[in-house]
């Protein structure tokens, strides 16, 4: 997107410069000039949003929770000032502030509070959604390497909530196998 949209306003400078040039050249004809503004000022742009509306509905319609066999769900449930997680695939166990996921895998989260609108947010793995009171909202997480990414909650909920944080980590498949059987 970020190529698209330098792409666009590069175009557009430069026909901003043209427009400004001092003196005609002896002649152009003005269909010359219904080219540049027709073709390059707005059929470029628009061919090249729509491409980048497709791109983007593509990469949305990839982020949104669908039921699938290989899908792994957690539960986020956020209380002043910690998240406490729990996992379908392993019944009655839960970790405080530290979400465990497979790499290489889509990943729901069920996220809800117990007490106010908390924020649950993983910048390098996915958007932002609000854990609402009553109210549960699903994420689809996915990490393309095992590791350690930061979580927070970005969204004010009282003194205290700058240091709202949790932890992802992101396992291999065979440290998921086995933190999904140890048993606390």
């Amino acid at each position: 997107m970020l190529v698209g949209a330098t792409a666009i306003f590069a175009l557009v400078m430069a026909l901003l410069a043209l427009a400004f040039r001092s003196k005609r050249l002896q002649g152009e004809p003005a269909a010359s000039e219904r080219v540049w503004i027709v073709g390059l000022g707005l059929a470029f742009p628009a061919a090249v949003l729509m491409s980048l509306l497709a791109y983007g509905l593509w990469a949305g319609e990839r982020l949104l929770p669908r039921e699938a066999a290989d899908v792994a769900r957690v539960h986020a449930q956020a209380e002043r000032w910690s998240w406490t997680f729990s996992y379908d695939d392993a019944p009655g166990r839960t970790t405080t502030d530290i979400l465990h996921i497979p790499a290489n895998r889509p990943v729901d989260v069920a996220i809800t509070t117990a007490d106010v609108i908390h924020s649950f947010w993983v910048p390098r793995l996915a958007g932002k959604l609000d854990a609402i009171p009553g109210h549960v909202n699903v994420l689809r997480l996915e990490a393309d390497v095992p590791g350690t990414y930061a979580g927070l909650s970005a969204e004010y909920s009282g003194p205290g909530y700058d240091r709202h944080s949790f932890t992802v980590i992101a396992h291999t498949p065979d440290s998921w196998r086995a933190f999904l059987e140890v048993d606390e």
